[in-house]
């Protein structure tokens, strides 16, 4: 029987990064992974892929409806869908590889298989061909990630009614799509579609979409969607999906309780992800679950046998692929003996539309509901000379600081890369900058950052200078 210091089931953000930290630190490691490629999730079939389509839509939108203003005269573009996915594919090969050579790299065992726990030390890895192995690990660390949450009421069938897995494959451009859920992935794919020349429309149980970001960017980029041409139906309850086929009916309530009807080519379900736990054999292990079907664990992720942690969107907390790796890389030291930390209120959130949209700490809303004093400094990236020059004026920075030590407390972004923008105020954040530390700091100029500057600023009330 093959011994191992450190065994990992699962090869996703969270779990690769596990067991390249581990092997770093000197522990004989191995990592299971069910499919025949390592990355899971992200890699495969969510962050990866998605981030490829929004590209290649993305230059398509702009061929089609902004090249002339930057002087730049086509013939009419045309989509080819097959080869997008195709270069989305292209991308995803390069990127697992490149985990599998971190993996050699690093002298890390691969099993190919389903893992199970036999024992509290003992994994059973049942391979493809049926055959199976039994291994003998000191620790494990449980990093099989999510699935995409289905209603009980709708039955997936995969070629009209899908998940996130199959918008990423789809054959052709659908005619209307019809989006159930506001969420990031909604929004994201919706968005592709959309600059594709698809009819979009959302249907979100809750009154805004992004709802659990700042109410401010949920505002703004509902605004900023609709001048897209997407269509939003807010505070609307799905009761039915039908296909009747190649056309597919939802039937939902709107927020006076009147049936509302749907009817598009294709329907994708996008109502969040479940943890996934299926055959690990938890029970065989004696590991406890919550009572949404996470694994439980403690603050240092390690479950109720002491020997077994867990990580990523398998436990609570924000399912994102950044939060993952850093659990992972905080697990494989906490086993070694350090003594690491993770922030959650300082692991950023980024929705890849565009323009994007990112945010760190607290909300608006939340602060208040706390009783917090705070002030609020806002500046649009209309004012930018580099969002003019670029044509990318939609958005805002909001900086909310502490009223009375002026203390950095939560900024919220909409507007070109956001996404990479975010990360000063994640470093301002984590060394507890204030307001007037941004506000001081000198930034290149002419930049998108420049907004970064100019609300913090704002928040302390001085006034934003060019604004």
């Amino acid at each position: 029987m093959s011994q191992f210091d450190v065994t990992v089931i699962g090869s996703g953000p969270g779990g690769y990064v596990a067991a390249i930290r581990c092997a770093q630190l000197g522990f004989k490691t191995a990592i299971i992974e069910k499919y025949s490629v390592l990355g899971g999730t992200c890699l495969n079939v969510g962050c990866i892929p998605s981030k490829a389509l929004l590209d290649s839509s993305e230059h398509f939108h702009n061929a089609a409806h902004n090249f002339a203003d930057h002087g730049i005269i086509i013939n009419e573009p045309k989509a080819d869908l097959a080869r997008m996915i195709a270069r989305k594919s292209e991308v995803v090969d390069q990127t697992t590889k490149g985990i599998q050579f971190l993996m050699d790299k690093n002298k890390i065992t691969v099993f190919e298989g389903v893992g199970s726990f036999e024992s509290a030390t003992q994994i059973k890895v049942t391979k493809n061909d049926g055959s199976t192995e039994t291994i003998d690990s000191k620790y494990t660390i449980i990093a099989t990630g999510s699935k995409p949450t289905a209603l009980p009421f709708i039955t997936l069938d995969k070629e009209r009614i899908i998940t996130s897995t199959e918008a990423l494959e789809l054959k052709e451009i659908p005619k209307h799509l019809i989006v159930i859920g506001g969420g990031v992935i909604g929004l994201e794919l919706g968005s592709v579609y959309k600059r594709l020349g698809s009819e979009v429309t959302v249907v979100e149980f809750m009154d805004k979409i992004i709802p659990t970001m700042d109410g401010a960017l949920s505002k703004e980029l509902n605004k900023v969607l609709r001048k897209q041409g997407m269509k939003f139906n807010l505070s609307t309850g799905v009761q039915s999906v039908e296909r009747n086929g190649d056309t597919v009916k939802v039937t939902a309530k709107d927020k006076k309780g009147e049936e509302v009807v749907f009817e598009g080519d294709y329907v994708l379900v996008a109502v969040g992800r479940s943890p996934y736990t299926k055959g690990l054999g938890l029970e065989k292990a004696g590991v406890d679950l919550d009572e949404r079907g996470r694994v439980k664990t403690n603050e240092h992720l390690q479950t109720n046998v002491s020997n077994i942690y867990a990580i990523g969107d398998v436990v609570a907390g924000a399912m994102l692929a950044h939060k993952a790796s850093e659990e992972g890389t905080m697990v494989a030291e906490l086993i070694a003996g350090q003594k690491p930390h993770i922030n959650y209120n300082l692991i950023p959130g980024v929705v890849y539309t565009w323009p994007e949209v990112a945010a760190v700490g607290k909300t608006e809303e939340q602060l208040k509901a706390e009783g917090v004093a705070i002030k609020i400094g806002n500046f649009p990236m209309r004012a930018l000379g580099r969002s003019r020059a670029s044509g990318d004026v939609d958005g805002f920075i909001k900086v909310i600081a502490d009223e009375k030590t002026d203390e950095i407390l939560g900024v919220h972004m909409i507007g070109a890369r956001a996404a990479d923008l975010i990360a000063e105020a994640v470093v301002a954040m984590e060394y507890r900058a204030s307001a007037e530390d941004i506000s001081r700091m000198s930034h290149a100029h002419p930049t998108y950052a420049e907004a970064m500057k100019e609300a913090a600023l704002d928040a302390t009330g001085k006034r934003a200078l060019h604004f």
